[in-house]
């Protein structure tokens, strides 16, 4: 009997040790896949904060770089890659070898004491010439071992720019202003030191006191119009004016001083109305048919044409068979007191900014302005106004 209940004890046990074993295994396929489970839930957590954290510093207007212990990037934005002309993966590589920028690697190094930071203007020449500001700190653990760092930059090329045009401005009026003043001045202390009791010098000195006086006077002018246009102040009284008409009026008041060279001006432009402010308009007409009398050969010819462009705008333009503008210049002769000929163009009496101003209404007014020329073979000033559209009002460059 004794046999029997130990074969029946045993072969119990081997049922309870494989039920066990099998029940073993199916909890331990169950905590494998939850484990699996556990894991992607803890990936697709990991990856979508990555996700949000890479768009958020991609949203950034400024370039963000951050550097572990050894100083190779983990992470840049799409800021900083424009800003430095990046095109190829800079992740894992050191300063050195992204950049080759051993000025912003020497900042790094600074940062080898917690709580320090710096502050420093970057000047990069290429891919083209832009001024950043590197603000950066080193990252340290409550230990004070260092674990990495950040740089954030900050684009100043605008602000640079902004600056030197203003510095460049205030030396080119100052300039503009020197010239005549120092040239009334002249004259007048001469006539007060005697030259007032000889008649004949007397009046010729006085004539040119005048002129100069009268070249200050469209000099401030032109200077509180252009501060004017440029501060977007200007408003626009838009109504629908007839182009040729318009021209008309302004060769009409030039024909005295075309007549001095013995030009001849011709108006072709078509019978339209445009949407404009008509004073405005005159002024740009004025500017540039003017500028074309003066430039224009003796004995020449001065024509306005004009046609549509589509798009809703009239395109309109005012030639000349001059000497021409070079090559070089077109791209400049729209900016403030740019001259192609200094001495020619002070000499008839010009200050400069008339392009300018030009420029700036026409941009006010929605349009856009440019200038063909060869040389020896005059040249023709373009421009577009809408024809029926209100003024777009674009920023002023």
């Amino acid at each position: 009997m004794w046999p029997a209940l130990t074969f029946v004890a045993l072969a119990a046990l081997a049922l309870l040790h494989f039920w066990w074993r099998r029940r073993f295994a199916e909890a331990q396929q169950i905590a494998e896949r939850e484990i699996e489970e556990l894991k992607e839930i803890q990936l697709n957590s990991f990856n979508q904060f990555q996700s949000q954290q890479n768009a958020l510093f991609d949203s950034m207007a400024e370039g963000l770089l951050l550097l572990d212990e050894t100083g190779r990037i983990q992470l840049a934005n799409r800021a900083f890659a424009g800003l430095f002309g990046v095109t190829n993966d800079v992740h894992h590589k050191t300063i050195i070898e992204a950049l080759r920028l051993h000025e912003l690697s020497g900042l790094v190094d600074q940062l080898d004491t917690e709580n320090h930071t710096v502050e420093h203007e970057l000047r990069l020449s290429s891919p083209e010439e832009r001024w950043l500001q590197v603000n950066g700190a080193g990252i340290f653990n409550g230990n004070g071992q260092r674990h990495g760092t950040i740089l954030v930059f900050h684009d100043l090329t605008r602000l640079k720019q902004l600056e030197s045009a203003r510095k460049e401005f205030v030396a080119n009026v100052s300039h503009e202003l020197r010239t005549p003043l120092s040239l009334i001045k002249g004259y007048v202390e001469t006539l007060l030191d005697g030259a007032k009791d000889n008649p004949e010098v007397a009046a010729k000195f006085l004539q040119t006191i005048e002129r100069n006086a009268d070249r200050l006077k469209l000099l401030i002018e032109d200077l509180l119009t252009i501060s004017e246009l440029e501060s977007g102040r200007v408003k626009l009284n838009l109504q629908m004016v007839a182009l040729r008409p318009a021209v008309d009026k302004v060769i009409d008041d030039l024909k005295v001083r075309a007549g001095a060279k013995n030009i001849n001006m011709f108006n072709r432009t078509p019978e339209l109305s445009l949407r404009a402010d008509s004073n405005r308009l005159e002024q740009v007409l004025g500017n540039l048919i003017d500028n074309a009398i003066k430039y224009g050969r003796p004995n020449g010819n001065v024509t306005v044409e004009g046609r549509l462009a589509g798009d809703g705008f009239v395109e309109i333009m005012v030639g000349d068979d001059g000497p021409g503008i070079p090559r070089e210049a077109l791209e400049r002769i729209f900016e403030r007191f740019y001259r192609v000929d200094k001495a020619r163009s002070r000499e008839q009496g010009g200050t400069g900014l008339g392009l300018s101003i030009v420029k700036h209404i026409v941009q006010t007014h929605g349009g856009k302005v440019w200038a063909k020329s060869e040389l020896s073979r005059g040249a023709t000033f373009y421009f577009t106004m809408p024809l029926n559209s209100g003024a777009l009002q674009q920023p002023l460059l």
